[in-house]
């Protein structure tokens, strides 16, 4: 059974964080619950099969193809307790093959073989007894179209059929699918005998001893098989590896001919080959100067072809917009390694580090940042953590994973860091955790991933469900069928050059609520920002501001669904803090200081509330979306200015409502098929038109 190359080069990483080479987590989005309902269904197929209904093939019956015909004979015949080979076949020089035989896997005799020339050959007892089950294929032309029938059938057999539990061990039905494959040659690898690679198998999915869908024998034959195949894949990997890094180089080396800000370093091995490659380029980096505050590291992806680790740097833009900042391939998963592409990156940003990093959880990774950012913020992207917990977790509970499950979700939320130990201890105790390597891999790195030891640090609303899920999808898209390093590349440069440049779609929100401080906020955030301090301006409405004295506040909501929350406010530099540290986290003023603000008769928010990130008008200087807000807000005011006359005007007659309706309905159907422009304008007067009676 030869070892193929996947067709995609990138993959994710399996290797868990714990540090124990043997542990891995599943990929794809797939958690285990998924894979072992799918492992539940692939076991029980024979039962399956028994209950539905899987007629007797018949002569005279019709299949679109030769492999169809197998199928169902396959089918048949694992459900009567046998398996099926194919036998002849026929051929022609106008109809090509035109007969196909298939025959009961104990059909003929062995002929014997020559003996070797040992002193103790072995005896193979054949299964082959001459049963004469059979089903004979003809393929026929009708109109044009060919098509095969059974031109002869028997189900008679001389032999004993067997049971369900015993028809699957057959050769035909045992299959090691392709995700086991890659398991059992990395634990070969890795040393691990045969009999101890079923033992993991069985223990990872779950199942009870010799209930995979492959034997003992099955995988020491396959082992055997791609020992050879993969000394000489590794050879052929390691020419092509390093082929394909000198192109790249080369690219790289053109590309900052052509485009003088594009920056690119790399080292070479104790043998002069290229090791490590990292590159940025140039409007990313400008875009850096204003949304480099957090950036996130995702380090998801390697490539089993060439043996490298793929790094990329991302930012968010001020419409919410994920920025490709740079990227790295690396030959070594390890801290020096994590090191010098540290170094690198803040090298290509002109010195400036971030005020926040995300990641994965990875010791080394961690030991870089500590040496290389000391004054940067670590956070554990939280949605890297759920991903694993079924990996970890789902076979050791069993059936109570769900509720550990809804219990650590609670957990991570919660605001007090001593709550949190508190529920931590609880948890661990509940669930009988306290010797489990991945609980205290968490604990270990607790003061990187819960809200509550890090609600103080500046995350830009980069740690959002919807701008991860935005990184997932797009790390998806441009690795999803890429062959070479060449085809990557360029597509990650479209994907960074369009990135930065990259505007909110939502040109116009409506106001909500008509209070000032809203409809200042709308001229001054994009519609991304203004979005959700929006959100926060119709909520601040539904909370009590009750004076303590001394410029303090306490809010509490008017159903209580909120715990309270202490506003402390300054008149004179006009700062106001809440304990929420919502602005500190996300840089959007919360609906608590909100409404403080307005219960001191606040027209609008001090600017210092409006940072530069989320800023229509920022330092890059690249767009005008102030006055292409300006213009979608005289637009919108028209059309409901002329709306509400045509309705008032519609509601004097039935007859009138409906030649309004019709005509509306029709114009509706015009207006989707028009074409659509990238950019939106509207000049004065023609705004002014619509408002002329």
């Amino acid at each position: 059974m030869a070892m193929k190359l996947p067709a995609n080069i990138w993959i994710r990483r399996q290797q868990c964080p714990c540090g124990d080479w043997k542990c891995y987590i599943r990929y794809e989005g797939e958690d285990q619950a998924s894979i072992s309902a799918r492992l539940v269904k692939s076991e029980t197929v024979p039962s399956q099969l028994s209950s539905e209904s899987v007629f007797a093939p018949y002569v005279g019956q019709i299949f679109k193809s030769d492999e169809d015909a197998f199928e169902y004979y396959s089918n048949f015949a694992r459900k009567n307790g046998f398996s099926i080979r194919k036998a002849r076949s026929t051929e022609s020089q106008n109809l090509g093959v035109y007969r196909r035989d298939f025959v009961c896997y104990r059909s003929g005799y062995n002929q014997p073989r020559k003996k070797a020339n040992v002193e103790h050959p072995r005896e193979r007892k054949s299964v082959r007894c001459g049963c004469d089950a059979k089903l004979y294929l003809t393929k026929e032309i009708v109109d044009g179209v060919s098509q095969w029938y059974v031109s002869q059938f028997s189900n008679v057999h001389n032999h004993e059929l067997l049971e369900d539990d015993q028809v699957r061990l057959l050769p035909a039905y045992r299959k090691i699918q392709e995700a086991d494959q890659e398991r059992i040659l990395l634990l070969s690898k890795a040393g691990f005998p045969v009999n101890r690679i079923l033992k993991v198998l069985e223990l990872e999915k779950g199942v009870q001893p010799g209930q995979l869908p492959f034997i003992e024998k099955d995988v020491r034959n396959f082992v055997r098989t791609c020992k050879k195949t993969v000394e000489e894949n590794d050879a052929f990997l390691n020419e092509k590896r390093e082929n394909e890094l000198l192109e790249l180089l080369e690219i790289c080396k053109a590309m900052a001919k052509r485009d003088t800000e594009f920056v690119f370093d790399y080292t070479r091995d104790e043998n002069g080959k290229v090791e490590n490659l990292s590159w940025a380029y140039g409007d990313p980096i400008h875009a850096y100067s204003v949304f480099g505050d957090v950036v996130s590291f995702d380090m998801s992806y390697r490539s089993l072809t060439y043996g490298l680790l793929l790094g990329v740097w991302f930012g968010m833009s001020n419409h919410g917009k994920a920025i490709i900042f740079s990227c790295v391939l690396l030959q070594e998963e390890n801290s020096h390694s994590f090191s010098w592409a540290l170094q690198k990156f803040v090298q290509f940003m002109r010195g400036k580090h971030p005020r926040t990093i995300l990641t994965d959880i990875d010791s080394g990774l961690r030991d870089a940042i500590s040496r290389e950012l000391p004054n940067t913020k670590h956070v554990v992207c939280i949605w890297h953590i759920l991903s694993k917990l079924s990996s970890w977790f789902l076979l050791p509970l069993g059936l109570h994973y769900a509720d550990f499950k809804v219990q650590f979700d609670m957990l991570w939320h919660l605001e007090n860091i001593s709550d949190f130990e508190h529920q931590w201890d609880l948890l661990v105790a509940q669930f009988g955790l306290a010797s489990d390597k991945h609980i205290a891999l968490l604990y270990l790195y607790r003061a990187s991933w819960p809200f509550s030891f890090i609600k103080s640090s500046f995350l830009a609303r980069t740690l959002t469900a919807d701008f991860f899920q935005s990184l997932e999808t797009f790390l998806k898209r441009i690795l999803g069928a890429q062959t070479c390093l060449q085809v990557f590349f360029e597509q990650v440069s479209n994907a960074a050059y369009s990135g930065s440049r990259a505007k909110e779609g939502m040109q116009y929100l409506h106001i909500k609520t008509g209070m000032p401080i809203e409809e200042h906020a709308q001229g001054t955030l994009t519609p991304y920002a203004f979005n959700a301090l929006q959100n926060e301006i119709v909520l601040s409405m539904q909370y009590v501001a009750t004076e303590m004295g001394n410029g303090s506040y306490l809010l509490q909501h008017y159903k209580k669904m909120d715990v309270e929350r202490l506003v402390s406010w300054t008149q004179d530099d006009e700062q106001v803090h809440c304990a929420c540290k919502e602005f500190d986290h996300s840089g959007i003023l919360c609906r608590h200081s909100i409404r403080v603000l307005a219960v001191k008769n606040y027209f609008k928010l001090p600017d210092k509330y409006f940072l530069l990130r989320w800023r229509l008008q920022n330092s890059l200087g690249t767009i005008d979306d102030a006055h292409s807000q300006g213009r979608s807000e005289a637009c919108a005011q028209a059309f409901h200015s002329l709306a509400a006359t045509l309705l008032t005007e519609s509601l004097v007659s039935q007859e009138r409502f409906n030649y309004v309706h019709r005509e509306l309905s029709g114009l509706l159907e015009h207006v989707r098929t028009m074409p659509v422009v990238d950019e939106f304008s509207l000049n004065t007067t023609t705004v002014n038109e619509f408002n002329d009676p």
